[in-house]
């Protein structure tokens, strides 16, 4: 009889696009029409901000070309130079409908870099602190608890007021008062699987513990984790919003969509309402889309709603 070698690979698993799994889990989403009007839409306002620079017909952040003329046209106007608005023009002279684009660019950029480095020093933090246990998980666990002890928003406005406006100041503040949210689901995760035998097997088979963390732990523990941080991008994004429009968020040079809405709050009682609502329509159109897909995600990757 043949006995297999130890150098030999014998699939047992089924490829991705076959498991099971993967066709229950697309099964779900496709199950719901919210689900994939929420995805083309966010799909369309992907696109666009990719081509902002393409499609705008004005670079609002360039200000050598805003003509304080051209300020507060209604929509569909048409300024001295026969230029048409289609969304209307901000005080400055803004397009509205350039200004949108390019502050969509900077919301997204703003939430997705904010999730991501919040995502990898998370859970890095809680995967440290479930497999090492001891001293180091009650140093870590205590500092999230701290830092989750405080509003986001009273956190995030200290440190803006300390540091100053700009973009990566704002993704540095959202990533201090987001990263304790991963620590303590990544380290609920790994406790679970810190039980099962295949680590307890790592360990005896001599592997270090940074490698057991890294190749086993992790992959296995990411679920959850990834779930979470695909609803948190909406939050960031409107983290973001709220801090500029309360002004200390992006600079006035390179305006989001939250401070758009802060430039034309003032004009709302004098009949300009273009100014804010359509940035606040697209920000809107932009969390809606990512929560609706982001939580039908997670009913999907939920076992007990199978």
């Amino acid at each position: 009889m043949a006995y297999p070698t130890p150098n030999s690979r014998t699939r047992t698993i089924q490829p991705l696009d076959d498991t099971p799994q993967r066709v229950a889990i697309l099964k779900k989403l496709r199950s719901r029409p919210t689900v994939i009007g929420s995805a083309i839409a966010l799909a369309v306002l992907i696109v666009l901000i990719l081509v902002a620079p393409y499609f705008a017909p004005q670079n609002p952040y360039d200000l050598a070309n805003l003509n304080l003329l051209d300020g507060r046209l209604p929509p569909r106007s048409t300024s001295m130079d026969g230029v048409v608005y289609l969304l209307g023009t901000d005080d400055q002279g803004r397009d509205m409908l350039s200004a949108i684009l390019y502050g969509l660019r900077i919301s997204l950029m703003v939430g997705l870099t904010a999730v991501a480095l919040s995502t990898a020093i998370g859970s890095m933090a809680g995967l440290v602190a479930a497999y090492v246990g001891g001293f180091v998980d009650t140093l870590i666990m205590r500092i999230v608890d701290f830092i989750l002890g405080f509003p986001t928003i009273l956190v995030a406005l200290v440190l803006l007021a300390m540091m100053g406006r700009g973009v990566d100041k704002v993704i540095l503040a959202l990533v201090v008062v987001q990263w304790a949210h991963y620590a303590r689901i990544m380290r609920s995760r790994a406790l679970q699987e810190r039980r099962k035998e295949y680590v307890e097997a790592a360990a005896n088979l001599g592997f270090p513990a940074w490698r057991i963390m890294v190749y086993h732990l992790l992959p296995n523990c990411l679920g959850p984790v990834m779930v979470f941080a695909t609803i948190q991008i909406a939050t960031a994004i409107a983290l973001e919003a709220t801090l500029s429009f309360l002004g200390v968020g992006v600079p006035i040079t390179e305006p989001s969509l939250g401070l758009l809405i802060a430039n034309g709050f003032q004009y709302l009682l004098s009949g300009d309402y273009w100014i804010s609502m359509f940035p606040g329509v697209a920000l809107l159109l932009l969390i809606l889309t990512i929560n609706i897909v982001g939580d039908r995600l997670r009913e999907a990757l939920d076992p007990r709603r199978a």
